[in-house]
């Protein structure tokens, strides 16, 4: 069985003898099982999402899971006769995650098999064994701030999908719609959770694919020659919390993009554009070279293209690494549909 090392996502529960003893359909009532609801929201504070599969009549279902006071933690409930893994499927792609981020705890060992053959990648959990369910290190995850939000943030996100569908004008009039307010920090103590949570969690769109734990964070934030900024935003519809990182290295002649990473719920906002026009204007105030790292993956060639239409161009090659230069007077402006707060904005 394949099974990935990153760190879940989502955790997807069956219903019937799952989150609640008895079968619904049988109509002989059904209560939670002991110990469920509070790890339903131990998950929801350590900032893991989670959704529902389950054969049921969805109507029905869903008044149950209200009727427990549960309704509220899951996010795009399948509930329907398909197979699981059909379900499983349509929750990873509304969610714009991974399959190989997702925990499936089911009590059936057959649907727990349906799911493994169809999405090896997929970590299925027999429901009778989730007794040490928050002790699995891929579910160990501090409390943050940004965690505690994240499934407000997603419920967010499914409001402006649902509000860029029915937008009927141009794209860069949806996006000034939006009233986005970008904030660039040099990042404090406080910030390095979340920043290190950043670095294991972001894949696609992550320049060099290195990963730091806190620890390591926090002694790169100590040195001289290095500076570490974290970005936030916000719109109409609420924050995004922090969904930018950038590691840059300096020196007396050159400025280095070591790690440039963006959370993919901000795709298609150009907020990474507006970032290297930050790094670009200040380093060219600094009479500086700015260069940037980048190493190609599977799936983090989007990365690249951020970089090649804010300006940078190949200069060279280190191992499986690209070595990246901003041109001279190649920056582009700051998008008009972006309100920035940046520290020691530049023009």
């Amino acid at each position: 069985m394949i099974v990935s090392s990153e760190l879940v996502k989502c955790v997807v529960w069956d219903l019937d003898d799952t989150v609640w003893d008895g079968v619904l359909s049988e109509g002989c009532g059904v209560e939670l099982r002991p110990g469920v609801r509070a790890l339903i929201d131990a998950l929801d504070q350590r900032g893991i999402l989670q959704s529902i599969v389950s054969k049921n009549d969805e109507k029905a279902a869903l008044a149950e899971l209200e009727r427990l006071g549960i309704r509220q933690y899951f996010l795009v409930p399948h509930v329907s006769w398909q197979p699981k893994s059909e379900l499983l499927q349509g929750i990873a792609k509304r969610l714009n995650i991974g399959l190989d981020t997702v925990m499936f705890i089911d009590d059936s060992a057959f649907e727990r098999a349906e799911v493994e053959f169809a999405h090896p990648q997929v970590r299925c959990v027999d429901a009778a064994e989730i007794a040490d369910l928050l002790d699995r290190p891929e579910l160990s995850r501090p409390v943050t701030e940004d965690g505690r939000g994240r499934r407000m943030m997603y419920m967010q996100a499914e409001e402006r999908s649902e509000y860029e569908k029915s937008y009927a004008g141009p794209q860069v009039e949806f996006l000034r719609s939006l009233r986005m307010r970008l904030t660039l920090a040099v990042a404090t103590a406080e910030d390095l959770e979340r920043a290190a949570e950043l670095t294991e969690r972001t894949h696609q769109l992550n320049t060099t694919g290195l990963t730091f734990s806190k620890a390591e964070l926090r002694e790169l934030m100590d040195r001289p020659d290095q500076t570490l900024l974290v970005a936030r935003l916000e719109d109409r519809f609420g924050a995004y919390g922090t969904i930018g990182l950038t590691l840059v290295g300096t020196t007396a002649e050159e400025w280095r993009i070591r790690l440039f990473l963006m959370s993919c719920r901000v795709m298609g906002r150009n907020v990474g554009g507006a970032i290297l026009r930050y790094l670009a204007k200040s380093a060219e105030a600094e009479q500086v070279r700015l260069t940037a790292d980048f190493k190609p993956t599977q799936v983090n060639k989007p990365m690249y293209t951020v970089y090649r239409l804010a300006g940078f161009k190949k200069t060279a090659a280190e191992g499986p690494a690209q070595v990246l230069e901003m041109a001279p007077g190649l920056q582009h402006g700051y998008p008009d549909y972006l309100t920035l707060s940046l520290p020691d904005a530049k023009d």
